[in-house]
């Protein structure tokens, strides 16, 4: 019963953001070795050198959610915000 050492009940609540940032940093580092035009993996895709890849480059910054949010009005809440300017 070591880990009730290191492990207490009142951080748990803790864990569960930082599990998230985890996950999020997870998925980037998916995204960016799988999908990004310029991370080579391979030896043989090193050795290709520099490479006129702009409609790869081009659909890598144009994610899905980059295209979600495009016409949004940037806001975080807009109801509140709505609320809170009326005269």
């Amino acid at each position: 019963m070591s880990w009730r050492r290191w492990i207490k009940p009142e951080v748990y609540p803790l864990m569960v953001p930082i599990a998230g940032v985890i996950g999020l940093v997870a998925t980037q580092l998916i995204r960016n070795i799988s999908t990004n035009p310029d991370v080579r993996v391979t030896k043989e895709n090193r050795t290709a050198g520099i490479l006129e890849n702009h409609d790869e480059g081009e659909k890598y910054a144009e994610h899905r959610l980059r295209k979600f949010v495009r016409g949004r009005t940037p806001q975080i809440m807009p109801s509140i915000n709505d609320y809170f300017t009326r005269e």
